[in-house]
């Protein structure tokens, strides 16, 4: 019998060997049979560049320590070794994803095959960590009972929240974002809570869980523009996340697109979210600070004159923004989510077009909406520790082979 053919194109991810790489290669070899699901050995070293030791070494690790599973051999009879197809086994490990905003806390656990094991969602209001800290506790207590799965196997907690974080005049400051939360990180969280926490930006996760779960799945280079309370960005370059130095690169609503325009809680005039965020539509519908103002009621209603003098005004700086980023970036296109609900975002996206000659105008679909659901923020959360195993550190790899 005759073993299949795995395409290596795009669902590969080069490895190096480097012994020094070591956990590099092991996530090029995660990463690689995530993406298709089911590999041999000898697929996985021709679509990593690894050798067929290194590939051997790593796989018998990973089997080992449960994140793989064996399947049954394909070329029984034949001379020679058998092949054995080689799988993500969905509880090899576990991980915990929070989105906390300024009107909800969604928590879920998923497997490592990325599959919703459980979820909990509460209501809050702008919530501080005196607040939130409890209610994080509870949700996990209440998704440990609820999902049955062995907690020894849990890799930690995603929590994100609207950025930026660590920014005089910008952190925890105005509507857009959450009061009190300025001298917290991943550090202090993994203290309180009791558990290893990675710390990111609502956007951030977004463009994680998008690229995970919707249909980013196959882009290498976009920027996932989320419309919350207010404006972020998560930014996919080379095929991995760019956070910049503090983890607040994609800071976009502080982006001034209109010189002496409207004042923003950062102290800056003409701020794009100021115009273009859940917050700008709250307050141009005067609902902004009543038990109106949320996406659910949004939903509920008809687009009137208000709102569409709201879309008018958002869509000319949001255009810009998408130029710049296409202009600055060479990216293959910009994905709009987030908490907008889908009739308003269709509007804001019929008005965006047509866009401005750039870089990319002659190439594929330049703007879409995303596709991976309400929970993308919370899935993206729980991504970032199962992420960190996945994804591969170039990084590391350029520290190490330069010396």
């Amino acid at each position: 019998m005759k073993l299949p053919v795995a395409k290596p194109d795009p669902l590969m991810v080069s490895g190096t060997n480097l012994e020094h790489a070591r956990s590099h290669n092991r996530r090029a070899v995660l990463e690689t049979i995530r993406l298709n699901r089911r590999l041999t050995r000898a697929d996985i070293s021709r679509m990593t560049a690894l050798t067929p030791q290194t590939v051997s070494n790593i796989a018998a690790e990973l089997l080992d320590a449960g994140m793989l599973l064996a399947g049954e051999p394909l070329r029984e009879g034949a001379r020679g070794q058998p092949a054995i197809p080689l799988s993500i086994n969905p509880d090899g490990a576990y991980s915990i994803g929070v989105q906390l905003d300024q009107q909800a806390l969604i928590a879920v656990v998923v497997d490592l095959s990325g599959q919703v094991r459980s979820r909990v969602e509460l209501a809050v209001q702008r919530p501080t960590p005196e607040l939130a800290l409890p209610l994080i506790a509870a949700a996990v207590e209440r998704l440990r009972l609820e999902s049955a799965l062995n907690w020894n196997r849990l890799l930690g907690m995603g929590l994100v929240m609207p950025g930026p974080f660590g920014v005089e005049g910008m952190t925890s400051v105005g509507p857009t974002t959450l009061p009190g939360w300025e001298g917290m990180d991943g550090e202090a969280l993994s203290r309180a809570l009791g558990l290893p926490v990675l710390l990111e930006k609502d956007a951030t996760a977004a463009a994680i869980g998008e690229r995970l779960y919707g249909m980013a799945s196959q882009l290498q280079n976009f920027v996932y523009l989320f419309i919350g309370a207010g404006l972020g960005a998560g930014l996919f370059l080379d095929g991995r996340l760019y956070a910049g130095g503090r983890h607040n690169a994609g800071e976009i609503g502080h982006m001034i697109v209109a010189p002496g325009g409207r004042l923003c809680e950062c102290g800056n005039r003409g701020c794009l979210e100021r115009y273009v965020s859940l917050q700008a539509l709250y307050e141009a519908l005067d609902l902004a600070g009543s038990e109106r103002a949320t996406p659910e009621h949004l939903a509920r209603l008809a687009v009137q004159p208000e709102g569409e003098a709201w879309l008018d005004s958002a869509a000319a700086p949001l255009r810009q923004a998408v130029n710049i980023l296409e202009c600055l970036l060479d990216i293959e296109a910009v994905v709009i989510g987030g908490l907008l609900p889908p009739a308003w975002m269709a509007e804001l996206v019929r008005r965006l077009h047509p866009l401005p000659v750039s870089t990319r105008h002659r190439d594929g679909e330049r703007l879409r909406l995303g596709s991976a659901g309400r929970d993308v923020v919370a899935l993206g959360a729980a991504a970032l520790t199962i992420f960190d195993e996945f994804n591969p550190q170039y990084e590391v790899l350029l520290k190490n082979g330069r010396g």
